[in-house]
């Protein structure tokens, strides 16, 4: 994505949430860069400012819905996240926006789920997994934040996933992988860059 439509979709998606810590919703503008009228997954997430904490997390994994549609969503439910209170309006000027654009969803065929462990990459791939009724997702960025190894990130995805931690390697367990452009801000309301997931080895 071009940075010039990052910044633009990154300010909206502030403008989003400054409404809904008021309960009004945000509807499609009359004018908007072309380019959020593709399908894809998006992830809106707040973090606290200058700590970096998760504050909120939500979105669509798979490119159901258009760009432009997808991060109204997505910014609206991130104020809401139902593992946090509500967004208040006095911490807007103490939150920075992170938007996480994503590939679509493939899923990794494996003999064993040892496998696993050689066809996951931290850093570049975010992960879903489904079996049956559950399913959980993490973003690229997580494992990265968290120091996780491949085989953390998997047993973590399983529990975002209220699995067992070692239901990667049920037979019934699909894992697909994805990949993501992040931008965000520097500073609450400040400049908006590419993000790059820097693994420290």
């Amino acid at each position: 994505m071009e940075l010039q439509t990052a910044e633009w979709m990154v300010k909206f998606v502030r403008k989003i949430i400054e409404n809904a810590v008021e309960m009004k919703k945000t509807s499609v503008p009359e004018s908007y860069p072309k380019e959020l009228n593709e399908k894809k997954g998006v992830f809106v997430t707040l973090l606290t400012y200058p700590e970096k904490e998760l504050r909120g997390c939500i979105g669509l994994p798979y490119p159901t819905h258009k760009l432009i549609e997808g991060i109204i969503e997505a910014a609206f439910s991130a104020c809401f996240d139902p593992r946090f209170s509500p967004l208040r309006k006095e911490e807007l000027n103490k939150i920075i926006v992170e938007v996480s654009i994503l590939t679509p969803p493939k899923l990794i065929e494996v003999k064993s789920p040892d496998e696993y462990l050689e066809k996951v990459e931290i850093g570049k791939d975010g992960l879903i997994i489904a079996n049956g009724p559950f399913s959980g997702l993490l973003l690229p960025q997580v494992p990265v934040e968290y120091k996780w190894d491949v085989k953390e990130f998997l047993r973590n995805l399983c529990l975002k996933a209220s699995l067992p931690p070692d239901a990667w390697r049920y037979p019934t367990s699909r894992i697909y992988k994805f990949q993501a452009e992040i931008f965000a801000e520097e500073e609450p309301n400040g400049r908006i860059v590419r993000r790059e997931i820097k693994v420290v080895k």
